[in-house]
């Protein structure tokens, strides 16, 4: 049975979807934005705020590190100065998983190295999230899941069998796994979000719960993954479009958090049980657009009836629905019908039932 507990959520099948505002690095550094963002995310409905955590001087080599950064939504001259500026501190970390539990939220990271996996640890996060360019990293997806947390996993960039080895290095140590799909683009194309990998999913990991991490700008195609079998769906998620930063365009809101926490929990009942038949809250819509067979004008006792006596017209409170007016024709009225007035079976001769033949077949 797919299943996975997240601080004390159950995230299964037959449930509402885990929601996942991704804040990232929205925040842009400062703890006062976050705490703002963790407090909008609850109030959305959200399930849960996702940062990241990465250790610069560890993560990335030298060059990298100093190289110039001369962009739009630079935070500082070098590659290494913009991540550190929009890097929370551990102190930051501490205080803002206190917010979280004191607001009713939970609060985990993407780690993007050792170091990083191991000071979320300490801090006691309720689960860990492992980003695309990490699915083929096995030490690090072995090192997180002896934590004996949940995992999510993004697999943008993939291949399935990188998804094979890196489910290979953590089932073994940590059951608790939600592969994600993803498309490594921010944003990602509607048409390159590749949602049928969903379905490839469930059908080779039938034991794992199945996410999107959803990086399209809007949230229609969550509601898309969903319907295939998603049952974790994360979302980018700021304050203002217009910030400073990458990510901030393709965000979602607090009202559009809102709006797709509303629609994915409406899901599972709009879903229903598979079987057609007519509803209570359709009856009284069907009685007034619905027809029923009436007299096309006075029609006298007696009188057989041909094509043209009857009209189909609404509304259908009472008489025989248009499906029966073969069987009505070449009947004869055992009463006179008036203009508009609706026929039923009781209204004609019965049928002559055929004459059984000796050893009871009927007369031909």
């Amino acid at each position: 049975m797919r299943e996975l507990v997240v601080d004390g959520r159950r995230i299964s099948e037959d449930g509402d979807c885990y929601v996942i505002a991704e804040v990232g690095h929205n925040h842009q550094g400062s703890l006062e934005k976050a705490i703002e963002l963790l407090s909008a995310a609850k109030g959305a409905g959200a399930d849960a705020v996702k940062l990241q955590k990465r250790d610069n001087r560890t993560l990335f080599t030298r060059a990298m590190y100093d190289q110039p950064y001369d962009y739009e939504n630079s935070f500082g001259a070098t590659y290494g100065e913009h991540r550190e500026a929009l890097e929370l501190s551990d102190k930051d970390w501490f205080e803002l998983m206190q917010v979280s539990r004191e607001i009713g939220i939970t609060l985990f990271g993407t780690t993007f190295d050792l170091p990083s996996a191991d000071l979320l640890a300490e801090l006691g996060v309720p689960a860990f999230k492992i980003a695309s360019a990490d699915l083929v990293n096995t030490p690090l997806l072995r090192q997180v899941a002896s934590y004996g947390k949940p995992i999510f996993l993004s697999t943008g960039g993939g291949t399935l069998e990188d998804v094979e080895r890196a489910v290979d290095a953590v089932l073994p140590i940590n059951r608790q796994l939600c592969l994600m799909q993803c498309t490594a683009a921010y944003p990602a194309e509607a048409e390159d979000l590749n949602l049928r990998v969903i379905t490839t999913l469930r059908e080779r990991f039938p034991e794992l719960v199945i996410g999107l991490s959803d990086h399209q700008n809007g949230y229609t195609m969550s509601l898309l993954g969903y319907m295939l079998g998603a049952r974790v769906v994360e979302k980018h998620f700021t304050l203002n479009h217009a910030w400073k930063g990458t990510d901030h365009a393709f965000s979602l809101m607090p009202d559009g958090m809102r709006r797709l926490v509303r629609d994915l929990h409406r899901a599972p009942a709009a879903l229903g049980d598979g079987i057609k038949r007519p509803l209570p809250c359709e009856e009284a819509p069907i009685r007034k657009m619905g027809k029923q067979l009436v007299a096309a004008r006075e029609l006298p006792a007696g009188h057989v009836l041909a094509p043209g006596d009857l009209d189909s017209k609404s509304p259908a409170d009472g008489g025989l629905p248009p499906y029966e007016l073969e069987r009505l024709l070449g009947r004869r009225l055992q009463r006179a019908l008036a203009f508009e007035e609706s026929v039923t079976f009781e209204d004609l001769d019965p049928v002559e039932e055929p004459l059984a033949a000796p050893g009871g077949a009927a007369e031909r």
